[in-house]
């Protein structure tokens, strides 16, 4: 079955990165999820997309200032919607919890950690480490931009599928070589500028190919029908029953 991806949760019918939007995933029959992780002060792993407060909670200031005390002072839910306040920027070993509990399949992203390397490779190290609380039942993809972290994140855990991500502007002609410098199972390439013949050289290659971050129907099944293997999307809840897990 084709993959859809809840991006970021369900981020049209809940703020993006919250529990809430993960765990409405299951109501509507999505089993794979992607997320953000990021890394704070002391240590803790986060959902969270951006490396400021600045746009999704009712604070501002950098990410890397704070430490998990800090958390259930901000909230991340009132931006949104009204029932949302109180919402809380959850930590990964609570999404991992829930993806346990919901039977939810991950896609973790990697940020590219602008705090410097020494806080990347505590991201790794402490990303694995979380990790080891996902049932081994549970599908696991883990992706990112930073195309040295995930040569780093694939040596020490080279049981884990992962992804080279790619913006339109960066797919070099030698992305063949980057994935395979990352030993990487997928591509994922944006949508904008993907075309029929993009995809075909990828599958060629050998590659699953998940594309981002596709909020059009008619432009998803066109992908499909090219051989596309899975897309990221923030109306997941607006796709057929056929890409979704029956009840």
């Amino acid at each position: 079955m084709k993959k859809v991806f809840a991006h970021r949760g369900m981020s049209a019918l809940a703020p993006e990165n919250t529990l809430s939007a993960f765990s409405m995933c299951k109501q509507y029959g999505i089993q794979w999820i992607e997320c953000d992780v990021d890394i704070l002060a002391d240590g803790t792993v986060v959902l969270s997309h951006d490396d400021t407060l600045d746009r999704c909670t009712d604070r501002c200031g950098s990410l890397y200032d704070l430490t998990v005390s800090d958390l259930p002072s901000i909230d991340a839910g009132s931006w949104f919607h009204d029932d949302f306040i109180g919402e809380r920027i959850p930590t990964f070993e609570q999404l991992v919890t829930l993806a346990n509990e919901h039977e939810l399949n991950l896609n973790v992203e990697i940020k590219s950690c602008t705090a410097g390397w020494e806080m990347t490779d505590k991201l790794l190290t402490n990303v694995i480490r979380d990790l080891e609380q996902l049932n081994p039942e549970r599908e696991l993809i883990v992706s990112s931009f930073n195309h040295l972290a995930l040569v780093e994140f694939k040596r020490r855990r080279p049981e884990t599928a992962v992804a080279c991500l790619f913006e339109d502007a960066n797919l070099w002609d030698d992305w063949c070589s980057i994935l395979e410098a990352c030993q990487a199972e997928y591509i994922h390439p944006e949508d904008v500028n993907l075309t029929k013949e993009k995809v075909q050289k990828f599958k060629a290659a050998g590659y699953k190919i998940n594309v981002y971050t596709v909020n059009d129907l008619a432009r998803a099944n066109q992908l499909f029908n090219w051989g596309v293997d899975g897309v990221f999307t923030d109306i997941s809840n607006q796709f057929p029953s056929k890409y979704k897990i029956q009840k």
